[in-house]
């Protein structure tokens, strides 16, 4: 297998733009390499080789013309399946939209189109992006690339687990408690989830609305800088997309960004149940930025503890009110079985929907439902206002970034707890903040356990602070030694 899969986005761009490679040479190369390692992974829902030699036929054409669209002219990009592509399979991991095929494209993916990257292929996730461990698929669990008896993290564990084991350049994931920047640090790569509002959520399936956020997934700083780039964009087809400034963010990475900076390492973030291994790893990473030249500062964010609460009243609620729409009677799956109308509803609904989902709608129903709306929805909100309001104060009192880690543990064996939903919510206890206050994360390789399994180190923003937060990532990531460190995959 040709060993240019295992290169940046950055390298390869250079690569392409001096003529060392054709789009079409590289496109082969992932393709080669996903169809003989992803039989162990199962990154991958759905292939189009065709399409995807045709997108980058067409890109080295325009190259030979002079009439390249950017950076990423040329670049094989993958989609988690729960983005929608014109004339593509769209089913969210689903046996609800087993057959279903998109009739538009997401605006993401449209932006990315504009600048030349070469579609290839959807990738599996957790259903309707409901879990935190790529197991809750109807099609299959995805396996971690660094050690196939473990979960790659989740929701969007195909996303991550592809930029891991090299089927693709990049990928885009969606975020709506964490399922970008776990799977992330769970797979050694890196993993953004971008303020709400930056890049437009058209054409995203919805779990939670208020929540969801599209995102990049790369194996390098810079690579995610550049994708991210590519997709924001303000969108008037989303109600909730904001008109601010695009920069380039790749183009003004500051490498020296922690000197003189001031990262809040929040007490909250660091509770004696943490993991031992990752509780080491973070401290070290910590002494690291501090020997850079980073003020490291103490900071409280109170309300912590009730994130989880919180996040699962309000996200079940608004899937609750999303998923209503898959019925049965229009473009869903429709059970055979049914006698009446009502039935038809039941039992569509019933096989369509894996055990995961359906707990969910139940637990979104019920706060939603009379008597209780007041008690337990219109007060996670108040809850939420609170949450905001303590990262508000801390980067007021002076903080540049919040550091943290971004999973409580690396990797965990697959099966070992999809029996205990409790346990499992508790994965996402250091993400899930981050999108109840609307703010930009990312995730970044920060060491290696003792079985040899990614650790990351998380990085929260201000609100549309993006080209602040990629610099203090990149920043730690030339601190942290991890970047082009890839699992062992054969």
């Amino acid at each position: 297998m040709s060993d240019i899969a295992l290169k940046s986005v950055k390298e390869l761009s250079d690569m392409l733009a001096k003529g060392e490679i054709s789009s079409v040479e590289l496109t082969k190369a992932y393709i080669e390499r996903t169809a003989a390692l992803d039989g162990k992974v199962h990154a991958f829902l759905f292939k189009d080789e065709r399409l995807a030699l045709d997108g980058a036929e067409a890109s080295d054409k325009r190259r030979a013309r002079g009439e390249t669209l950017g950076a990423l002219d040329g670049i094989p990009v993958s989609l988690k399946d729960v983005i929608a592509v014109e004339n593509q399979p769209l089913t969210c991991a689903s046996k609800m939209l087993e057959h279903y095929v998109s009739p538009y494209t997401a605006t993401s993916v449209k932006n990315l189109q504009a600048r030349g990257a070469v579609l290839w292929g959807r990738l599996n996730m957790d259903e309707f992006a409901m879990g935190s461990s790529c197991e809750n698929s109807a099609f299959g669990p995805t396996h971690n690339p660094w050690d196939l008896s473990r979960i790659p993290g989740g929701s969007s564990g195909g996303s991550a687990a592809a930029v891991a084991a090299c089927f693709c350049a990049c990928s885009l994931g969606s975020d709506t408690g964490g399922s970008i920047r776990q799977p992330a640090s769970l797979c050694g790569v890196v993993g953004m989830k971008p303020t709400y509002g930056l890049v437009s959520r058209y054409g995203l399936a919805a779990f939670a609305s208020s929540l969801d956020q599209i995102g990049p997934f790369a194996r390098t700083v810079q690579d995610a800088a550049m994708l991210l780039g590519a997709v924001a964009s303000y969108d008037p087809k989303d109600s909730t997309s904001v008109k601010v400034p695009i920069p380039d963010y790749a183009a003004n990475l500051d490498e020296n960004w922690l000197k003189g900076k001031k990262l809040g390492l929040p007490k909250e973030y660091l509770p004696d149940g943490l993991d031992a291994q990752v509780r080491a790893a973070i401290e070290k990473s910590v002494e690291k930025c501090a020997a850079a030249g980073a003020q490291i500062v103490e900071i409280s964010l109170p309300h912590t503890e009730l994130a989880i609460p919180v996040y699962y009243i309000i996200a079940t609620a608004e899937a609750s009110s999303n998923l209503a729409r898959y019925d049965g009677v229009r473009y869903t799956h429709r059970s055979a079985k049914a006698k009446d109308i009502v039935d038809l509803y039941y039992k569509s609904r019933a096989e369509g929907f894996g055990e995961e989902v359906k707990r969910r709608i139940i637990l979104g129903s019920y706060v939603l439902s009379s008597g209780y709306y007041d008690a337990y929805y219109l007060r996670a909100q108040k809850v939420r206002t609170l949450i905001r309001r303590d990262f508000e104060k801390a980067f007021e009192s002076g903080i540049d970034a919040v550091i943290a880690p971004t999973s409580p543990s690396a990797a965990f064996k697959l099966g070992e707890k999809v029996s205990d939903p409790l346990e499992m919510y508790l994965n996402d206890i250091f993400t899930i903040n981050v999108n109840l206050a609307g703010l930009p994360g990312i995730s970044v390789p920060c060491a290696l356990s003792a079985e040899g399994l990614p650790i990351g180190f998380q990085i929260i923003g201000k609100p549309f602070d993006e080209q602040n937060l990629l610099s203090c990532a990149h920043s730690c990531e030339e601190l942290f030694g991890m970047r082009g460190v890839l699992p062992n995959l054969q």
